[in-house]
């Protein structure tokens, strides 16, 4: 397997997708005190997510008043990836963060003390999934098996997104060991491939969709090709906050839980909280298939992950799972 880095793109939802250094949407710096005060005051708590449209559970759930019910005044900080946000967390600059396991996966690892402790946004078993593999229509790519020897983009490398392209890949057939992969940020991969600079490119909605509309070709969803109903998005934080402030832990969590159910029924909630966030047009925000949301972690999917990244060599062993999975 090659890797390489990405192109620079710059887009609009692209700048708002920051590597966490202790930017804000508002632009502060300073991490909030997550210490409730005596007069009842809500505790500020800070929570990286990607902008994408599974997010919209946590941007709608807050504008409903969920978190705040718990006692919580949540700040949502845009991040290219779970990975990105484990430097943020592990300095608390942010309390929690909505990603990819494979961050925590490698921070246990390195014995750094981060955990799961819930699920987010699993994928689809069967049908439209919310992520996808497309390409430009010039590059005759059509099945897993075709992206051999191609370049392949994801938006973290040593992720999710490349370990399960090479598992399909080699069930189709190919050979995943001549895919070159590149780190590309999700809205600059279409601009990649219309630019002939990548051959495909690994994209949740609404970017799936969207290329494929403007004539790119749907290739396949990788985690249904490999381990169907994958959790692709969990919530994360760091031992040392369990430890120091189980309350604000239990407290996020019971939130998380609560809004994650009332997401799965309130579907003009989100797509509103779509529209307003990565403003986009009704038309394609009214389209897009939303996730089913669950706080329930599968254990048994990110150990076949896990094992999974082993065998291509993106992790050198499993971390220990006994450890890193502490669901609240």
């Amino acid at each position: 397997m090659k890797k390489s880095l990405a192109f620079a793109a710059v887009g609009a939802i692209a700048a708002a997708a920051l590597v966490l250094s202790g930017c804000t949407d508002s632009g502060g710096t300073a991490a909030p005190s997550t210490e409730s005060s005596e007069d009842g005051e809500l505790r500020s708590v800070r929570v990286a997510a990607l902008p994408i449209t599974e997010t919209a559970a946590l941007w709608a759930a807050i504008d409903e008043g969920i978190f705040a019910d718990h006692g919580l005044e949540v700040e949502v900080v845009p991040a290219q990836g779970g990975a990105q946000a484990i430097p943020a967390l592990l300095s608390g600059d942010i309390q929690f963060a909505i990603g990819q396991p494979f961050g925590p996966f490698r921070a246990d690892l390195q014995d750094l003390g981060v955990v799961i402790i819930g699920n987010y946004a699993p994928s689809f078993a069967d049908g439209q999934d919310t992520s996808g593999v497309v390409a430009s229509a010039a590059s005759g790519i059509t099945r897993p098996a075709d992206l051999s020897g191609k370049r392949v983009s994801v938006n973290s490398l040593g992720a999710a997104g490349d370990v399960t392209i090479m598992g399909a890949v080699a069930a189709d057939g190919g050979d995943p060991t001549t895919i070159e992969f590149v780190e590309v940020a999700f809205p600059d991969a279409a601009g990649q491939l219309d630019a002939g600079n990548i051959d495909a490119a690994w994209v949740p909605e609404p970017f799936m969709s969207g290329y494929v509309a403007s004539g790119g070709t749907f290739v396949m969803h990788p985690f249904q090709e490999t381990v169907p109903g994958l959790t692709t998005l969990t919530t994360i934080t760091t031992d040392a906050l369990v430890e120091s402030d189980p309350e604000l832990v239990d407290d996020f969590a019971a939130a998380m839980t609560e809004a994650l159910e009332w997401a799965n029924t309130n579907e003009p909630a989100l797509r509103q909280a779509i529209k307003d966030n990565l403003k986009l047009p009704d038309a394609v925000a009214d389209s897009i298939k939303l996730p089913v949301y669950s706080f329930e972690l599968k254990r048994s999917d990110l150990e076949e992950l896990a094992a999974l990244a082993v065998t291509y060599g993106v992790l050198p062993e499993t971390p220990d799972f006994d450890r890193i999975i502490q669901q609240r």
